[in-house]
């Protein structure tokens, strides 16, 4: 059966990185799998199972763990956050001119 398994890894440099994709490489049941350094987060696709891939990269020396589930979920509640604040800077945009025109028309009078 295919799974998708996400794995937390401390990767500090491309040396880190290689090591990661060497033994995944090597690893049998892996049909793909994808190293972002930035994120510290290996995806590794296949015929596998969890536990497994959890050992076959921890032997690289580096600290691994399971991805949280939870950051993925913070994740996305961030980005909603994100987007409703942009909201709000776009509504106050829109009141600052009306504002100033007020300003204006008390001293002409």
């Amino acid at each position: 059966m295919s799974q998708t398994v996400v794995l937390k890894v401390g990767m500090s440099c491309q040396g880190c990185v290689g090591a990661v994709n060497r033994v995944l490489g090597k690893m049998e049941g892996v049909e793909s799998f994808d190293i972002d350094i930035k994120e510290q987060k290996v995806t590794v696709k296949g015929n596998v199972e969890p536990e497994a891939v959890f050992q076959t990269v921890s032997k690289t020396g580096k600290k691994t763990s399971y991805w949280p589930v939870e950051s993925e979920a913070a994740t996305e509640s961030k980005t909603e956050a994100e987007t409703k604040t942009e909201a709000k800077v776009d509504a106050t945009a829109d009141v600052e001119p009306k504002l100033a025109d007020a300003e204006t028309k008390p001293s002409q009078v």
